[in-house]
């Protein structure tokens, strides 16, 4: 009996190429992500730029992708995945090929903005037409392998690094060829467009009925953006303040980076088969109790890399969880409205994170970071028990439209 991913469109294209093509965009964004930061840092500090307007300029991509959320949804619904994905691919590659022109802090912080359009168009067409096309039954599946392709990528990333030996430009040059190389095969991808919204249907009626419907399924993006941003820029402070070495400390980051790329998928999995939700509120519990314990771990290496492994491996997924919980609870016309939610939330989590955990360092406790966390996810879980889904699976199926 054929595979469901085995089935062909019209296009020629079988369902198993535009998943296996997605999943490459993905990584190769991620990747270009990972190596863009420290690498236009370290490019900025041997210029002798301080590192409080380093700090700045760096921020410029995290604002770009933060204002591209509010008005991403009609170019993805006017003219389909394929072409919005090309256009990020586009603007991205022709960012990276300007950066080694100069190093102006204005031209730079412009590039990096529009880095950040650009990768923002990315994610959210791929993790809207693969949460859109996933056989119900797999799409935990499928969105963790959507997360598995960008951690793997991003963790890759800082890699380039070792080729500024062989010229400034040529990390960028080597980043802008693998876009190409994923642009060739998009471009054999037929062009498909969300499920439009019924004619009369008011926008804001759209997004209110969001977080009516999928509240809880929306916290996630938040939490997780929280918690990314603020272990890379305080987690570090704590550490060598507690007497950690930077290279335990890297090591660390690392082992969070590793326990939620081994867990990615098999928790997804899982939530294919005992539900979203449980899963959910079960990483959140665990989540919470790594976090607690983190400081009572004090120095003890192995002992925070173990509790790091553990924590990545509980919270790592909850963003891509999320986004499957959304497909499965939300109607189909309206799930373009909760990746936008997500992805502001996302954001809102990464821009508020590293200040507020800086705050409570300061004035709090050394581990207020920590304790904060462990409470957040906590509450998390216990608002769980409070969520009913109504059930909206059967009402949000529906097809695609394709050119």
């Amino acid at each position: 009996m054929t595979s469901r991913l085995e089935s062909v469109d019209k296009g020629g294209v079988s369902a198993r190429y535009q998943f296996v093509v997605l999943f490459l965009v993905v990584m190769v964004a991620g990747l270009s992500q990972g190596l863009l930061l420290p690498l236009l840092s370290i490019l900025l500090d041997q210029s002798g730029v301080s590192a409080d307007r380093n700090g700045m300029n760096s921020a410029a991509l995290y604002i770009g992708v933060f204002c591209t959320m509010f008005f991403i949804e009609k170019p993805v619904q006017r003219f389909g995945y394929r072409k919005v994905i090309l256009a990020g691919i586009v603007l991205v590659t022709a960012a990276m090929l300007l950066f080694p022109v100069g190093k102006s802090l204005t031209v730079w912080f412009i590039l990096r903005l529009l880095v950040g359009v650009g990768d923002s168009a990315l994610h959210y067409s791929t993790q809207l037409w693969i949460v859109s096309t996933s056989p119900a039954d797999r799409r935990g599946t499928y969105i963790s392998l959507y997360g598995m392709s960008y951690g793997t990528g991003f963790s890759l990333g800082p890699l380039g690094l070792n080729l500024l030996p062989l010229g400034e430009a040529v990390p960028f040059l080597v980043s802008s060829g693998l876009f190409l190389l994923v642009l060739l095969l998009v471009i054999r991808l037929p062009n498909q467009k969300p499920e439009r919204v019924k004619e009369g249907t008011a926008q804001q009626n759209r997004y209110i009925r969001t977080y009516k419907l999928a509240w809880f399924v929306l916290i996630p993006g938040f939490l997780y953006g929280f918690l990314e941003a603020s272990m890379n820029s305080t987690f570090p402070l704590y550490g060598l303040r507690i007497g950690l070495s930077q290279a335990w400390l890297s090591v660390l980051l690392l082992a969070f980076g590793v326990g939620s790329l081994i867990l990615q998928l098999p928790l997804g999995m899982w939530s294919d088969r005992i539900g979203r939700k449980p899963v959910l509120i079960g990483c959140g519990v665990i989540g919470s109790i790594v976090f607690f314990l983190i400081p009572a771990a004090g120095d003890h290496r192995l002992l925070l890399m173990l509790l790091f492994v553990v924590g990545g491996g509980m919270v790592g997924s909850f963003y891509s969880l999320g986004l499957a919980y959304a497909a499965d609870v939300l109607p189909r016309p309206i799930l373009p409205a909760a990746n936008v939610i997500a992805s502001i939330h996302f954001s809102l989590g990464s821009i508020i994170g590293p200040g507020l955990a800086g705050l409570g360092m300061r004035y709090v406790s050394l581990s207020s970071l920590f304790v904060f966390l462990g409470a957040a996810f906590g509450l998390f879980a216990l608002l769980g028990f409070a969520y009913k889904p109504r059930g909206m699976e059967e009402e949000g199926a529906g097809g695609l439209k394709a050119e």
